[in-house]
């Protein structure tokens, strides 16, 4: 038994890392923001910033640490739907070294995190990397629930790295993929 003990203390410090691996403060945000994805984020909906006619903004009550701003969109469809989405902008900086860096931080930060939602099963956050490159204007790494079912099926994470007039700018974003055209609206902002 005491030939043992060793080996156990050995253990116990790798499974404290594996567990911290899944408790970063990037992937308690995406959890909270995820949780109210089908309530069209209200429970995070914060004050109204501005109203267009097609959009509304609203601030977030919940950003990951950090960011820079974080606001919550409200997308008016012409069948009478709302379609909501939820933007942090986590880094703006000329620098594109460490817009990189941050990129893949929070890349694998997000990566297999495992989500924990009011009354489903855990799931797991599954994407693909985008390799970012100072040609590219705009690179992606798309996420999605994993085993997804009911409303989680079109629900998209995305961490995006572009370049917006003269600097580069890190986002995640929530949305719903059913309208691919949101996406597209985002790289513009």
């Amino acid at each position: 038994m005491k030939a043992l003990t060793p080996f156990f203390m050995l253990l116990l410090p790798i499974g404290l890392w594996a567990q911290s691996a899944f408790t970063n403060q990037t992937h308690s945000t995406l959890q909270k923001v995820i949780n109210d994805y089908p309530n069209h984020f209200k429970n995070i909906r914060g004050r109204l910033i501005d109203e267009n006619p097609q959009t509304t903004d609203y601030s977030s009550t919940i950003q990951i640490p950090g960011a820079l701003n974080t606001t919550i969109t409200r997308y008016s469809a012409t069948n009478d739907k709302e379609i909501y989405s939820w933007k942090c902008t986590v880094l703006e900086s000329e620098d594109f070294e460490l817009v990189s860096k941050k990129y893949r931080e929070v890349y694998a930060q997000m990566k297999n995190s495992i989500i924990k939602l009011d009354g489903n099963k855990p799931f797991i956050l599954n994407g693909s990397y985008g390799e970012p490159t100072d040609e590219k204007r705009f690179i992606s790494s798309s996420f999605g629930l994993l085993p997804a079912s009911g409303d989680l099926k079109s629900l998209r994470v995305e961490l995006t790295l572009e370049f917006l007039v003269t600097e580069w700018k890190v986002s995640v974003l929530v949305y719903d993929s059913d309208d691919a055209g949101l996406a597209k609206e985002w790289q513009n902002d």
